[in-house]
């Protein structure tokens, strides 16, 4: 990956959703003498740091996944720290170079830490009109998140190469350039999640960008996936059946390569 097409692509974009749903949000590190600033000046501090960080964590990787002496071994992976257990990702920053900086922006600015995993979707409330349900976790900061985040360039499968298989990670959105906080993890393997014709939503062939591989784990997706769910106070109209009634929270994610 090169960092100036990094840097070029990481100067202006939003965050996603699928059918599956994302939002953006505001980072939540400490800085130095962060203690000490007035909230809003340290909400706005932590939002013009990001792009700045993202793109120092896209040039920690320079490689081009699939070339000489790349492996899965050399790729940054994280650890999803949950009230219910840990889940180790493998990161795909060669061919997904933008929202694997995204992410680890977000991971090193502590986004993530009190955030949760609030949706799921699986046979029993998918929508009746589709004839292969998706079986998946939503999880970051909150549905909503803060409009302020600046999303990303979106990195579609027919361009990284990638699919909604089983263990896939992948970023939430609405529209496209709008994915920045919020991910989903999959549970079964859904190709209408891919960019194509053929897609879940009419009208949208763009498909939802993976960006990482659960690698150890998948038990605990399990777990959290099969919740009780419906009746969640706040959820946003037509999602509420698909919310976790108690949602899982997120304690942290770190990076450990």
């Amino acid at each position: 990956m090169r960092c100036s097409m990094a840097q070029a692509r990481l100067s202006g974009q939003a965050p996603i959703r699928t059918g599956v749903d994302t939002r953006a949000q505001a980072p939540s590190e400490s800085l130095a003498g962060a203690d000490a600033l007035p909230g809003d000046l340290l909400m706005t501090l932590r939002l013009l740091a990001l792009p700045l960080i993202a793109v120092l964590a896209a040039c920690q990787n320079p490689a081009d996944e699939g070339g000489a002496g790349v492996t899965e071994e050399t790729l940054p992976k994280a650890v999803i720290e949950t009230d219910m257990g840990e889940i180790r990702i493998v990161l795909h920053a060669g061919k997904a170079p933008v929202s694997v900086a995204n992410f680890l922006a977000h991971v090193e600015a502590g986004t993530f830490e009190g955030g949760s995993f609030y949706r799921v979707v699986r046979d029993d409330n998918d929508r009746p009109d589709i004839e292969n349900p998706m079986n998946l976790i939503q999880g970051g900061w909150g549905f909503e998140g803060l409009p302020e985040a600046q999303g990303i360039a979106h990195e579609s499968t027919d361009m990284t190469g990638l699919s909604h298989v089983r263990g896939a990670v992948s970023m939430g959105r609405y529209d496209v350039g709008t994915a920045t906080t919020e991910f989903f993890i999959m549970l079964n393997d859904t190709p209408g999640l891919d960019a194509g014709p053929d897609g879940r939503n009419p009208g949208d062939e763009a498909g939802y960008a993976v960006f990482g591989q659960v690698v150890e784990g998948i038990e605990i997706a399990e777990a959290i996936m099969n919740g009780a769910a419906g009746g969640h106070e706040g959820a946003p109209e037509g999602f509420a059946h698909q919310f976790l009634t108690e949602p899982v929270t997120i304690r942290s994610i770190r990076r450990v390569r």
